[in-house]
């Protein structure tokens, strides 16, 4: 099985796709991005991001129908792939493999 090499932001990115609990286009993925960070990102880079992580194929992505709102354009949905989720279990088994390996008290802030 191919292991999944993704960077910070894509794994970001694929852990908001895979939280929505609607349907997850750039506005909505790009808003929670920064609410969940604290860091202000373009909307560009989330862009970016999305369509580098559908030809990776970790997400696909569908078109919804034109809304008046929008001034009739369409929005594209993104949806994890199993693809995707499997690269989030490994990685999320990666880390609790290497928090587990710190010995304890390694981490203590200095001072306290």
């Amino acid at each position: 099985m191919r292991r999944a090499f993704l960077g910070e932001f894509e794994e970001l990115i694929l852990l908001i796709v895979a939280a929505c609990t609607e349907d997850a286009y750039g506005v909505t993925i790009w808003e929670q991005v920064q609410e969940q960070t604290g860091r202000s990102i373009t909307i560009s880079a989330v862009h970016a991001t999305l369509y580098r992580l559908e030809e990776k194929g970790f997400l696909s992505s569908q078109m919804g129908g034109a809304t008046a709102e929008r001034g009739g354009r369409r929005k594209r949905f993104f949806s994890l792939t199993v693809a995707g989720s499997r690269a989030l279990i490994e990685l999320e088994q990666m880390r609790q493999k290497l928090w587990k390996a710190i010995p304890e008290g390694k981490l203590q802030i200095l001072g306290q």
